[in-house]
């Protein structure tokens, strides 16, 4: 186990490295000046030279991306335009309400998906599996931009029941967890579904049935564990999304995350803050799915000798 968790470790090198470089040429190489998209095109000039010698954009490209390396490494993403404080600050302040939203989703989710999953692989083609059928098809189809908005207008305009935005107690944290939660639920529920069915089919499966033991004993201890190889994966790469998923959903309910940050830092023209949003997002992702890998492999120890 620690030789695979080393290899696996190693390989989040290259990973890294290459996330690095695209965010910082794909944001440096966007057409037109950042600094005069930040300062608008009636600023004096001296305030745009003095504010590209502030940013190091005076210097050649590759020598900006030797010294973002030399910074980064250091723990220094630069400071923010706007806010004038250090942009490593603002992200980690919000980091934590973006965790939070992810997580919630996903306990929504699953919530959601492994009864509806395991129930209506146990019942096919009755009206469980059905109506299974057609909440997976509803829920991939409704967009997080639509679903958000009804839910406000239901349960915060008309009923009362939930506040409209921001975050405080439990009940601020309710729609946006549902909004974010509700198509991977739907994924999720087709995933356990399949499992559920091809593991149900194995010769073990009929073993156990074949020794006199009750159903409800060979799902709880036979075949979840293995129901849940594939459900990790899928989980993994979905919680990861989730955290760029979270951007539309905390703007909609103005939910103070890393997501309705880097829009705001878009919208004000705040390029270190953008960039230091967009490389926080990368990194959770690749360090989710890092983990993914780890819990893979106990789960499935075959995964550990290829």
């Amino acid at each position: 186990m620690q030789q695979y968790f080393k290899r696996r470790l190693l390989t989040l090198i290259p990973v890294i490295f290459g996330v690095v470089t695209a965010v910082f040429f794909i944001i440096h190489l966007i057409p037109g000046d950042p600094v005069v998209l930040m300062l608008g095109e009636n600023t004096q000039p001296g305030d745009i030279e003095a504010l590209r010698l502030r940013l190091g954009l005076d210097r050649p490209l590759l020598e900006q991306y030797y010294h973002f390396w030399l910074n980064l490494l250091q723990g220094n993403l630069g400071e923010s335009i706007y806010h004038r404080q250090p942009v490593i600050g603002l992200v980690l302040e919000r980091l934590p309400n973006t965790i939070l939203l992810a997580v919630a989703a996903l306990l929504v989710s699953l919530i959601i998906a492994f009864p509806l999953g395991i129930f209506s692989a146990l019942k096919q083609r009755k009206w469980i599996d059905y109506f299974s059928l057609g909440f997976s098809i509803l829920g991939i189809s409704m967009p997080v931009f639509w679903l958000g908005p009804l839910l406000i207008i239901v349960f915060a305009v008309q009923l009362h029941w939930l506040p409209v935005a921001g975050m405080g107690s439990w009940k601020h944290i309710v729609m946006p967890a549902f909004t974010l939660g509700f198509g991977l639920a739907a994924i999720t529920t087709r995933m356990i579904r399949a499992s559920m069915i091809e593991v149900m089919n194995q010769d073990y499966i009929r073993t156990a049935f074949a020794k006199g033991l009750n159903k409800a004993r060979v799902i709880r201890v036979h075949a979840l564990k293995n129901v849940m190889i594939p459900v990790i994966t899928i989980v993994g790469l979905q919680l990861g999304a989730l955290f760029g998923g979270t951007i539309i959903t905390e703007v909609v309910f103005s939910y103070p995350g890393v997501g309705r940050l880097l829009i705001l830092g878009i919208l004000r023209r705040d390029y270190p803050l953008v960039q230091g949003a967009i490389l926080m997002i990368a990194f959770s992702y690749i360090i989710i799915n890092w983990i993914t890998d780890i819990v893979y492999s106990e789960v499935d120890p075959r995964i550990r000798l290829k």
